[in-house]
């Protein structure tokens, strides 16, 4: 059984939830250590007692923020499932939410970063390629019994997209009507459970 956290494992944890906020509100380049730090609550100097190097935090910054994202959405699948609604469609309607919209820095760190990951380090690559695996998983486990074993794939990538395009549009009718039309289309496509159930 684990004991208490040290101080150093405290510091640590929040340099690495500072920096997920970080990535995801500002992109990757626009993460400082000094910010990451400050932000923090610790001095610039102290960092490379915890890190070797700026992409190694990067690395447990998207790792962090893809576990904590993954989690937010799983609770919010699994209060939209208690409603009534299918595996996907619960899914669908929360990745594809006006919170989620709304909630760049806490949400989806591939929706937020999708862009920019091909121009990281190969190290942060490697993360970021496996947050993305990590979403196909969830998707291909709330896809009906039988469907197409490609449909997770494109699923995935119609989320991350319209995710993406409706942020470029703004907090307004066009970035929520870009959600809903996305919605629509993927849950006409897939969703055999909930067309059933209605």
């Amino acid at each position: 059984m684990a004991g208490p956290a040290s101080r150093k494992e405290i510091s640590h944890d929040r340099i690495v939830e500072a920096a997920a906020r970080a990535i995801r509100r500002v992109g990757y380049a626009g993460v400082g250590v000094a910010d990451v730090m400050k932000e923090a609550g610790l001095t610039h100097g102290g960092f490379y007692a915890h890190f070797p190097s700026r992409d190694a935090m990067l690395v447990a910054a998207m790792e962090r923020a893809g576990r904590d994202g993954a989690a937010r959405l799983a609770q919010a699948v699994a209060r939209r499932q208690a409603e009534g609604a299918s595996a996907l469609r619960a899914l669908i309607e929360s990745y594809l939410s006006e919170p989620h919209l709304l909630n760049c820095e806490g949400g989806c760190p591939i929706s937020a970063l999708a862009s920019e990951m091909p121009r990281q380090s190969p190290e942060v690559r490697d993360m970021a390629a496996r947050r993305v695996t990590g979403l196909v998983g969830m998707v291909q486990q709330a896809l009906p019994a039988g469907a197409d074993p490609h449909a997770a794939m494109a699923i995935t990538s119609n989320l991350v997209g319209a995710m993406q395009l409706a942020r470029a549009l703004g907090d307004n009718a066009q970035g929520r009507a870009m959600l809903a039309a996305a919605r629509q289309s993927i849950l006409e496509q897939y969703d055999s459970q909930g067309r059933a159930a209605h």
